[in-house]
């Protein structure tokens, strides 16, 4: 593999770290992108999408496709099927990231992969996050408690069985108790639709 020079070095140094690079994170460190272009030719990075690079020899991980996503729209939040695959809260496999952004954000523009996009406000948006780190990128993932809220909440979306299912699984794993339940059911306003279906799986 071809030698690198020791700026060439700074940048897979900070491609390593950060996991997927923007090109903007390198000009912000007075990197010139030239560098990346060579790193490509020499096999070191590969380009991912316009803009956005990673190591060739990187590990990559089932939930590749949450962290390209999060490099690229860094304020989004995982939320809906996505997020309850991560919390393997379901056995449906979206073809699509699904994540939330706020009601005024820019929708990101993607090639790969495809993506499903939720407005998001409010508390709604603010609150039931964690941040995980994912192929060394950080990437905002609704918890269980909240993704289940929110399948309530996107009932007609992604339908009745499967906010149900998740909410049975959510109980069953104690990933998250009832008042934490309760608590997010209030917050995306379907305590009245959910609080039924709660109580009569926690009396089983």
């Amino acid at each position: 593999m071809a030698n690198v020079t020791p700026k060439e070095q700074e940048v897979l140094n900070l491609v390593r770290e950060l996991g997927i690079a923007r090109v903007r994170d390198l000009t912000a460190l007075g990197l010139h992108p030239e560098h990346l272009r060579r790193l490509v030719h020499k096999g070191r990075v590969e380009r991912l999408d316009r803009g956005v690079y990673a190591l060739t020899d990187r590990e990559i991980t089932e939930h590749h496709s949450l962290a390209q996503v999060a490099a690229r729209a860094p304020g989004s939040v995982v939320c809906l099927l996505s997020a309850l695959q991560f919390h393997e809260l379901t056995t449906q496999m979206p073809r699509e990231v699904w994540i939330a952004i706020g009601s005024q954000a820019r929708t990101p523009a993607m090639r790969t992969p495809s993506l499903q996009v939720f407005r998001f406000s409010g508390r709604s948006l603010s609150e039931g996050w964690v941040e995980h780190r994912i192929e060394g990128v950080p990437v905002r993932i609704f918890e269980p408690a909240k993704t289940v809220a929110d399948c309530f909440k996107f009932r007609n979306t992604i339908g009745l069985e499967i906010a149900l299912d998740a909410l049975r699984e959510c109980l069953r794993d104690r990933r998250a108790t009832v008042d934490e339940l309760l608590h997010f059911a209030g917050i995306c306003r379907v305590e009245r639709v959910m609080r039924p279906y709660l109580e009569a799986m926690v009396m089983v």
